[in-house]
């Protein structure tokens, strides 16, 4: 009986309990909606920021950075095959085109261009009494022909046998510096065999990106503007050379620059350089802040204050500049337009403008 007494007594003290949480939760519930109307009357009007439009002349003038390559570079390789007796240039050594590098054994290309020449004065010869014996009918016109014709296979194999011994002495086919030597006397090469790489810095090339806005600016032959970052008190001309018809992933724009080195070739491949682009006689033009945009540009719309709520205004936006953007249609000098609080509006929302 007991039992029962103090199983019935504690079923109470929990229905007492929960009766005492619904009750205070039901309280909680009625302060929180409360206070919710009550911020929600205070912030009936969404506070935003305001820009105006403005007039003027867009900044175009820009840096792009990049890094020096070459104009030219080469790597000379073998046309023959042999043993090389000699080295003539070292690395660091400036050699012209032209210039004689290094040479192969040329003991069996000078037997072979001997022979050649003997052959070929023994074919002038016999071509000489064939025609003699022709004018008094002593050989007959195919046997002339044939004369002719040895004289020729004869002056053809010369001119090889001279190729040959020729191909013997390396030249340069550029001017510039050996950056690096791949053989010693006595290394033998095949034809394809890496032997100098030559270097001209006397001009490099600078390749750099730009977006839309500048590339429409610019044109091959157009000066421009070029500093080194090792070199920060100086600057050198450079000329573009190429403009990319396409543009990259990123929607920029490859440019190239040839830039003349100094008589001194201070400028080195690899370095790192900055194009100064600059775009004078620019026409004014209406401008506002690219933040002011609902979204992004792409979206062409603007929220502007009137009377104290939003409206969304349609405009058609041109060159984005930087953290401005053109406005061709929409607005005008001196329109206001909403640049902060853009995600709590819609058409016809109150604002409150803070500074």
């Amino acid at each position: 009986m007991k039992k029962v007494i103090t199983i019935g007594i504690t079923i109470a003290v929990i229905i007492v309990s929960l009766g005492a949480i619904a009750k205070v939760l039901s309280n909680n519930k009625k302060k929180s909606e409360e206070k919710t109307k009550i911020v929600a009357q205070s912030n009936a009007a969404v506070a935003v920021r305001v820009t105006a439009a403005t007039w003027e002349v867009p900044s175009l003038d820009v840096i792009s950075n990049g890094t020096f390559t070459p104009a030219q570079e080469l790597s000379l390789a073998s046309e023959k095959s042999g043993r090389i007796v000699q080295v003539l240039v070292d690395e660091g050594s400036y050699v012209q085109k032209g210039q004689t590098v290094a040479t192969i054994r040329v003991d069996q290309l000078s037997v072979d261009m001997r022979n050649a020449e003997a052959n070929f004065q023994t074919a002038q010869a016999d071509l000489q009494r064939y025609e003699n014996a022709f004018k008094t009918g002593g050989v007959t016109q195919q046997q002339l022909d044939q004369a002719r014709l040895g004289l020729e296979n004869t002056k053809a194999k010369l001119d090889q046998a001279r190729i040959n011994l020729g191909d013997a002495s390396i030249r340069a086919t550029i001017s510039g510096v050996v950056n690096k030597r791949h053989i010693e006397p006595g290394t033998v090469v095949s034809p394809g065999t890496a032997l100098f790489d030559i270097v001209n810095v006397s001009s490099l090339k600078l390749m750099v990106m730009v977006n839309e806005a500048q590339v429409a600016n610019l044109q091959t032959s157009q000066q421009v503007k070029v500093k080194a970052s090792v070199f920060p008190d100086k600057l050198f001309n450079g000329k573009i050379s190429f403009i990319a018809p396409k543009a990259d992933a990123a929607l920029n724009f490859p440019v190239e620059i040839i830039i003349t080195n100094n008589a001194g070739n201070q400028l080195r491949a690899g370095m790192y350089g900055t194009a100064v682009f600059d775009f004078p006689n620019q026409a004014a033009t209406t401008m506002i802040p690219r933040t002011a945009f609902v979204g992004s540009v792409n979206s062409r719309q603007v929220f502007v204050p009137e009377n104290g709520v939003a409206r969304l205004k349609s405009v058609i936006p041109g060159r984005v500049i930087g953290d401005k953007v053109e406005v061709l249609e929409g607005i005008s000098k001196g329109t206001p337009v909403i640049t902060s609080g853009q995600i709590n509006l819609v058409d016809g929302s109150k604002v409150n403008i803070i500074q």
